[in-house]
């Protein structure tokens, strides 16, 4: 699949933001934060921006980004709808918790609780989009949601250890080490993740689709198309698999390796807490990667009508 800049940034971005807000409702309820006013403002404000950053790059990829609003009324039966509706109602709970942090410096309660639900349950729905989909294997499998889930956990959890490490270095060492778990975690499944789309095929052949099997072995007679038409281009989009080996390397690096080494350095007291934020930069650049991967790794069906590989 072709990847699309504003969905790169949409999935890495708002899944920090949701992230982070998972880790403030839960931890603001438990008392394990901070009790600063200038903190808990500021925390819900960056989650907010990169939730609502990343939402409204999701919807440059429309067609017409206008009638976003028309795929609310399908929650039903699709998982593009539910995470609209979810990432909709999550703003509820989060503007509850700001306005409760003015109150008392020490949230707790249903609206913290509501806030942490509703925003792991987006980014499940977001995981779903993609691991919903039949014709696409690399996406279709038990490895895509528990992934999109670590990675937000991850992503969210070093984002806000970076802002609690000014407020306070025993509750950054807390969320430090919360990020060093998810992340050993993350980067653990999305090995597993690449190793299952490099040693499985689809179960979708030229013989299954054309019905022919029967008969033979079945092949092209010729191209259809003289030249790139734009299947090809969306969902046939091809990477060189030394070149996918190289990028998954430095996506490795650059969104775990990196970032989970300063967080050891911090928890061992080598550097100071004030170096977190450098963590953070390094494992979100490093996510945008791993994500331009994930679609650029990913092939639909369709390509098997033009000869190719799906």
């Amino acid at each position: 699949m072709k990847p699309a800049g504003s969905i790169v940034f949409f999935t890495t971005a708002s899944g920090a933001g949701y992230g982070m807000l998972f880790w403030l409702g839960l931890l603001s309820a438990s008392g394990a934060l901070p009790a600063a006013l200038w903190y808990g403002l500021t925390a819900i404000a960056i989650a907010a921006v990169l939730i609502t950053a990343g939402l409204l790059s999701s919807t440059a990829h429309l067609g017409n980004p206008q009638r976003a609003w028309r795929a609310l009324s399908q929650w039903r039966s699709s998982w593009l709808s539910r995470e609209g509706v979810a990432a909709v109602l999550t703003y509820i709970p989060a503007a509850a918790l700001a306005a409760s942090w003015l109150i008392d410096p020490r949230p707790a309660g249903l609206p913290a609780l509501l806030a942490a639900v509703l925003a792991i349950i987006t980014v499940y729905c977001t995981a779903m989009i993609y691991a919903s989909l039949k014709p696409i294997r690399q996406w279709n499998n038990a490895w895509v949601a528990p992934f999109y889930l670590l990675a937000a956990l991850f992503s969210g959890a070093i984002c806000l250890a970076a802002i609690t490490g000014f407020a306070n270095p025993a509750a950054a060492a807390t969320l430090a080490t919360i990020a060093l778990l998810s992340g050993l975690a993350a980067a653990a499944v999305k090995l597993l993740y690449w190793r299952h789309i490099d040693t499985t095929t689809g179960a979708s052949t030229v013989a299954s689709a054309t019905g022919l099997g029967h008969l033979g072995t079945v092949r092209s007679f010729e191209a259809p198309h003289s030249e790139e038409n734009y299947l090809l281009k969306e969902m046939g989009f091809r990477i060189a698999r030394k070149h996918a080996a190289k990028l998954r390397a430095y996506a490795l690096l650059i969104a775990f390796a990196a970032p989970l080494a300063i967080l050891v350095a911090v928890l061992a007291g080598a550097v100071p807490v004030t170096v977190l934020p450098v963590a953070a930069l390094c494992a979100l650049a490093g996510m945008l990667l791993e994500r331009w991967l994930f679609f650029a790794e990913a092939t639909h069906t369709v390509v098997l009508f033009y000869g190719r590989q799906a």
